[in-house]
């Protein structure tokens, strides 16, 4: 006994908590508030953040919303005081009608949580409506033979409120001959019937006059009143009596106006007058009457105004019928609205979160919506749907709730913006949908570095060029948007022949545009490498690279420079031999010159622009050869003057001239021979001036002969020692010396010219034949030639002395060549 009153006990406590429980889950996801109705704007119904849970400060930053569906919004959150306060006056006949208890439900929404919470509001009832009747008077026609006891039915009176504050009683003005009773229905109406308490007498009372009260039960307690006319008739005693007690009709709610629904029919056995019966309603909502039409002859009942099935699913109604003697007959009559499918689903977006980053993880939410369709059963069921190429997913959260969330990383790059159209179809047939166009946008992020339309730009820039002068723009694009896309170009630090990169050229950091900030000389460099940087303003910052070929274009700014004949540095002009004996053809001498310039600014082209014998000379075009174009004659002046001129290819070409002295004779004595068989001047200081010269020539003559014997008697020395050095073994070879010439790697080819020394035995006096020319082209060092000399000898022999005998005895040959020849054209020109 003990344990089976333990286990009893046991279950009751496990009873107990579930219902504790459940009670506690219900109170958790449903609030309940009540308030009366014609309440003022701003009534506090109940503090929502308090029993919610949640704190004042939070209720903007967690998105709490106040939700309703299908219907116009009657409250409101105070965001200060966290109160549900009301948005304006709430008539609960107008909300509910005649419905008991009238409940509000909405919901609030708590965005942060993504949670909903339903709250139910009960608008309770205040005597605020007196009781009404359809009529201020009523006509009611007696029969003067009805019998004591006799009911007639009233007009009810309608009072909108519910409970105490509804129609509590009827009451009659005091009269002999009538009285009221009120019958009771099951459902709790009552309804006021007129008994005849005497018989009547038409003769001596025709009409009687009452007045019906009706009042309600609220406090204060409000009443209405109907006059109620009763004329005495003669005697007509059958009352008219419907076919059906009830009259029911099932309608679509799409049926158009003036459809007919059905006919009420009551007949009535007396004859003629008292026989003929006309139909009106005699009860029924003041607000549903203007939908029908009853036809008071034929008792036809149609559409007089569209039905909606939303705002009311049966319409009931009670028709008279009355004959002309004054007998009342009733039935009811039941509309049933059948739903169509006429309502589109409403989508309502709650929450929008946008712009959204590109970067945002997939599952992001986006868009909260609600989707709800007023239509019922399958046709108030909806399905939501977006195009499937989107990277976004729908989900269906709470209820009609439905989340838009990413379902891939986004690029704005590719799509900066989505319009994203959410079909909500339902299900009835034929289903009906609608579109909503929700725009998003997509924010950026630095996710793109820029980008250059080349991997390498070549730019040409002709030498010469202004300081400042514009020589290129390089582009780069970012796909990324605002400070993310703003781009600063700049240039990579370089040294460019031991100076920086940024004295040559720069770049604007906004435009990508460069800039020569010197003159460029072809000669000194001919191209320049850099490289550009392009980075964006994004954080961090993103940059790129693209090298960038600067190459020089050559300009004719150089005139061609002439190395032979060098001009001499006593101010002379130089002297050229030819022998009377040359043939037509005879080299005379070669004009070498070279140009700094490149390609076409070099080529060079030769041509004789003045000889004091025209025809006697002529000079190669491209070689500078001048060669004798005929022979030699004695008439012939021994001084021949040729003005040589080198011309450039360029545009506009450059040129250089040179002017050659050409001696016509076999030998220096015979120039000087031709030179003394000359007329004497009259001028007697010319005459002693040429005394002292042909000294001088004298004077000079004898020294080189000196010479000669000097270095004859060295030759023979060294001769001697050779012989010695061949018997001991030692062999040493023997190697041409080479003979180079350049300007900027160009390379020429001069002429040299070797003269025999001889020494004549059977005269005292020396002199210099000059047999016909050894031609050969040899190649001479700029390094070991100065511009002054036409021809120099290399000094970089590792050879001995004795090998190389002829390199002093040339050199002295040459100085005193070029003293007779000076000697000649001062007396050539005295």
């Amino acid at each position: 006994m003990a344990a089976l009153k333990g286990r009893q006990h046991c279950r009751r406590w496990i009873l107990l908590c579930f219902f504790l429980g459940t009670l506690w889950e219900s109170r958790a996801s449903q609030l309940r508030y009540s308030l009366p109705e014609e309440t003022e704007k701003g009534y506090i119904v109940g503090n929502i953040s308090k029993d919610l849970g949640l704190e004042l400060r939070k209720l903007a930053e967690n998105g709490v919303r106040i939700v309703f569906r299908g219907r116009t919004q009657l409250f409101a959150l105070n965001p200060k005081s966290g109160s549900l306060i009301t948005v304006g006056r709430i008539d609960r006949e107008e909300l509910c009608a005649q419905s008991a208890p009238c409940l509000v439900n909405f919901k609030v929404l708590v965005e942060d949580r993504v949670q909903l919470y339903g709250i139910e509001v009960e608008v309770t009832d205040i005597n605020d409506n007196t009781p009404k009747f359809q009529a201020e008077n009523l006509e009611i026609r007696i029969n003067e033979i009805a019998a004591p006891g006799t009911r007639y039915s009233l007009p009810e009176a309608i009072d909108p409120d519910v409970g105490m504050n509804s129609l509590q009683s009827y009451q009659l003005s005091p009269n002999h001959h009538f009285s009221l009773d009120v019958q009771t229905a099951d459902d709790g109406t009552i309804t006021p019937e007129l008994v005849l308490e005497r018989a009547l007498d038409r003769e001596q009372e025709a009409a009687h006059h009452l007045v019906l009260t009706a009042a309600d039960g609220g406090d204060p307690r409000r009443s209405g009143t109907v006059r109620i006319h009763v004329t005495v008739l003669d005697t007509n005693d059958n009352a008219p009596v419907f076919a059906q007690p009830i009259y029911r009709v099932k309608v679509p709610e799409n049926v158009p106006q003036g459809t007919r629904l059905l006919t009420v029919k009551a007949t009535d056995p007396d004859e003629g007058t008292y026989g003929k019966v006309t139909y009106k309603v005699w009860k029924m909502n003041s607000k549903q009457s203007p939908l029908f039409h009853l036809n008071e002859n034929t008792g036809e009942i149609s559409t007089a105004s569209d039905l909606d099935y939303e705002e009311c699913t049966l319409y009931e109604m009670e028709i008279q019928a009355e004959d002309s003697g004054g007998l009342k007959g009733r039935t009811k009559v039941l509309i049933s609205v059948e739903d169509v499918n006429d309502n589109r689903p409403e989508v309502t977006i709650t929450s929008l979160f946008s712009p959204v980053r590109e970067n945002a993880p997939p599952g992001t939410v986006m868009v909260i919506f609600n989707a709800h369709d007023r239509d019922s059963g399958k046709n108030g069921q909806i399905v939501c749907s977006i195009r499937e190429n989107l990277p976004f997913n729908l989900e269906n959260s709470i209820d009609d709730y439905y989340r838009l969330l990413t379902a891939q990383i986004l690029d704005r790059e590719k799509v900066s913006e989505y319009n994203i159209t959410v079909t909500a179809t339902d299900r009835g047939t034929p289903p009906l949908s609608t579109e909503t166009h929700i725009i998003l946008r997509v924010s950026d992020i630095n996710d793109n570095p820029p980008a250059f339309s080349r991997a390498s730009y070549s730019v040409y820039l002709p030498e010469n060029n202004p300081r400042g002068t514009s020589i290129f723009s390089v582009t780069a694009h970012d796909p990324d948007s605002e400070e993310n896309a703003r781009i600063i170009y700049s240039l990579t630090e370089n040294t460019i022949q031991g100076t920086p990169l940024s004295s040559y050229v720069s770049i604007n950091s906004d435009t990508g545009v460069l800039y020569a900030l010197r003159s460029f000389d072809y000669e000194q460099f001919r191209d320049l490498q850099m490289q550009v940087t392009a980075s964006d303003s994004g954080d961090p910052p993103l940059s790129s690279n693209v090298s960038l070929s600067l190459f020089v274009l050559d300009q004719n700014d150089n005139a061609p420079e002439i190395l032979y004949p060098a001009l001499p540095t006593d101010g002379s002009t130089g002297v050229e031999l030819a022998p009377r004996s040359a043939e037509p053809g005879y080299l005379v001498t070669k004009v070498v010159a070279v140009d700094r310039d490149s390609g076409q600014n070099a080529w060079l082209s030769y041509r004789l622009l003045k000889a004091s014998e025209p025809g006697l000379f002529a000079v190669g075009v491209h070689t500078g050869e001048v060669r004798t174009v005929r022979a030699l004659q004695d008439r012939d002046a021994l001084k021949q003057i040729l003005v040589v001129v080198v011309q450039d290819h360029g545009q506009p070409p450059l040129s250089a001239t040179v002017t050659l002295t050409v001696a016509v004779a076999d030998s220096i004595p015979d120039v000087l021979a031709d030179l003394s068989s000359r007329e004497v001047p009259a001028n007697p200081e010319a005459s002693g001036l040429t005394l002292y010269l042909v000294v001088a020539v004298a004077v000079v003559s004898c020294v080189f002969l000196a010479f000669v014997i000097v270095l004859l008697a060295l030759r023979l020395r060294r001769w001697h020692m050779s012989h010695l050095l061949q018997a001991s073994g030692s062999v040493l070879p023997s190697l041409p010396a080479s003979h180079f010439v350049g300007m900027d790697g160009v390379q020429a080819f001069l002429q040299t010219y070797s003269h025999e020394v001889s020494l004549t035995a059977d005269s005292r006096k020396s002199h210099l034949i000059f047999p016909q020319p050894n031609y050969a082209d040899t190649l001479i060092s700029q390094d070991s030639c100065e511009k002054s000399e036409p021809l120099c000898v290399s000094n970089e022999s590792k050879f001995p002395i004795e090998d190389t005998p002829l390199v002093p005895v040339s050199s002295i040959l040459s100085f005193f060549f070029h003293t007779s020849c000076f000697l000649f054209r001062f007396l050539h020109f005295r």
